[in-house]
């Protein structure tokens, strides 16, 4: 059976109370008999391994190379393209591109 954390509206007592899933009846303090209301507490479960979004999703880290470090305006290993000429008119749209009109 699971164990529900209770605390006292009155005396600010908080006990735990063992119980069946389905039973709904008003639990009281034992310490001063007044009402109660259910505390609610973060659960410990800790999701490891893969398989879990957490951990397949994760943006991947930088991987560090042996290599010394490039400045940020280098254009070496760019991988920006010139647009080619098409049909041999000069244009970088092809005559049946709406842009080549």
């Amino acid at each position: 059976m699971p164990a529900y954390d209770f605390k006292c509206q009155a005396c600010s007592t908080v006990f735990e109370v063992i119980r069946p899933l389905g039973k709904t009846e008003n639990v009281v303090c034992p310490e001063c008999a007044g009402a109660t209301k259910r505390v609610f507490s973060p659960v410990g479960v800790v999701f490891k391994g893969s398989g879990f979004h957490n951990t397949d999703y994760r943006p991947k880290p930088p991987v560090e190379s042996d290599s010394p470090a490039k400045s940020p305006d280098s254009t070496e290993g760019s991988t920006k393209k010139e647009p080619t000429p098409c049909s041999g008119t000069g244009s970088t749209a092809c005559d049946s591109c709406p842009a080549a009109e």
